[in-house]
């Protein structure tokens, strides 16, 4: 079996959970970097020969986490997978309503989690592992709302927005390098996951849009965890991943 490297955030729940137990099931190696650890992947990982490591990591303090991730990729030894691949999933969403409600302190948790995070993470990697030879990968999940304005929701779309932008200047650096690595920001759809319960159940009068959400809901129309895995999988396996730096799975 061929296995390859995957460094993943925000895997203990959610979206980033169903990213986990797949990668193990493949018999992958998996670090997962998360406030929580999981303990439901440790057996999955053992029935399927997967190398798994969880960390147990406040993506809040991000110099701390993005410090230890190069510390230890300097230690793995270059040639042990056939490609090597960093997952930034991690997310949150501020507090739901307009910006003059908004708290500074709960925006800025957010944007270092959302935003500051995922770049202080992909420049340790990029530099730990700027002379292996495998193909590398960043992988940033994006969302449709870093595309499309959405009221009281201003926190959560300038993070993604961000993450675009960013990985559009990621990409033009790394076409420069000889062996460059591939980088896409990534709109995975709409997800059923605790995320878009936060959405249906907050204030409608500060949140013009929560009866959109309810009917994406009742109408059935959110994908599921591991289907949406899936997806974002194979599409991280394409042969022309990272071709369009800023992507929606959707299309």
């Amino acid at each position: 079996m061929t296995k390859h490297l995957y460094i993943l955030t925000g895997a203990s729940r959610g979206m980033g959970l169903g990213l986990a137990q797949q990668l193990l099931q493949a018999g992958h190696s998996l670090l997962c970097i998360s406030r929580q650890s999981n303990d439901a992947l440790t057996p999955l990982a053992a029935s399927h020969g997967a190398a798994l490591t969880q960390w147990q990591q406040d993506l809040a303090q991000g110099v701390a986490a993005s410090e230890r991730l190069g510390a230890w990729l300097h230690s793995q030894a270059n040639g042990d997978w056939a490609s090597v691949t960093l997952i930034n999933n991690a997310g949150v969403i501020p507090r739901i309503g307009p910006m003059s409600q908004a708290d500074p302190a709960d925006l800025g948790h957010a944007l270092r989690v959302g935003l500051e995070a995922p770049m202080q993470l992909t420049a340790a990697f990029l530099a730990a592992t700027e002379t292996w030879t495998m193909p590398r990968k960043v992988l940033n999940i994006s969302s449709g709302l870093g595309r499309r304005a959405m009221a009281s929701q201003a926190g959560y779309c300038a993070a993604k927005a961000g993450i675009d932008h960013f990985t559009r200047c990621l990409a033009l650096e790394e076409a420069l390098k000889p062996q460059g690595a591939k980088v896409c920001s990534l709109a995975p759809g709409v997800i059923d996951t605790d995320m878009q319960v936060q959405l249906r159940g907050a204030d409608a009068s500060a949140f013009p849009d929560q009866a959109g959400f309810i009917q994406l809901k009742s109408a059935g129309q959110l994908t599921s965890v591991d289907a949406a895995a899936a997806r974002i999988l194979a599409f991280l396996a394409r042969p022309d991943f990272g071709a369009n730096p800023v992507a929606d799975i959707r299309d």
